[in-house]
């Protein structure tokens, strides 16, 4: 029974994945990555990893969507940018696809090593004791962080003098 469920959830993260690649629309570009989203938590769960899964789908499949929806209606996107901003972003993706690519071979190199980092959390009580002893600063440094790209959000997002 849980290959069905594997397969099905599977089938559905992936057409939804391929579904957002091919659609034209933003809006149903991010609906498809809310269904993406939450396949994968669907996955996590059936991985026995329940904080995972739930952290996927409350996280990520709602409030990052939120935001992205936001800024989706915030800023249309119609027009097409110029071709020499199409050129220097074709440039960049390459160069970030190969970054990216090279981090995944590496992590899959130690992963088939067998090497994890000593005193690496096993549980989510040590990762919580963690986050919130040894790294405390820069949990609190991110927050602020997210902190000031909302209210940035928000500025941009206001009426425009003498509009």
């Amino acid at each position: 029974m849980a290959w069905v469920v594997f397969i099905t959830v599977s089938v559905l993260c992936i057409g939804s994945v391929a579904a957002m690649i091919i659609s034209r629309n933003q809006a149903h570009n991010a609906l498809f990555l809310v269904l993406a989203f939450a396949s994968l938590g669907g996955l996590f769960g059936l991985l026995d990893a329940p904080f995972a899964a739930a952290v996927q789908v409350l996280v990520y499949a709602g409030a990052i969507m939120v935001l992205f929806l936001f800024a989706i209606m915030m800023f249309n996107l119609r027009e097409p940018p110029p071709r020499e901003k199409r050129t220097l972003r074709a440039v960049l993706t390459t160069a970030l696809g190969i970054v990216l690519l090279a981090e995944l071979a590496l992590a899959a190199k130690r992963a088939l090593a067998g090497s994890v980092s000593p005193g690496a959390p096993s549980e989510i009580a040590g990762l919580g004791r963690l986050l919130f002893t040894d790294y405390l600063y820069a949990f609190e440094i991110t927050s602020l962080l997210i902190l000031a790209a909302l209210v940035g959000a928000l500025a941009l997002a206001g009426k425009k003098e003498g509009s």
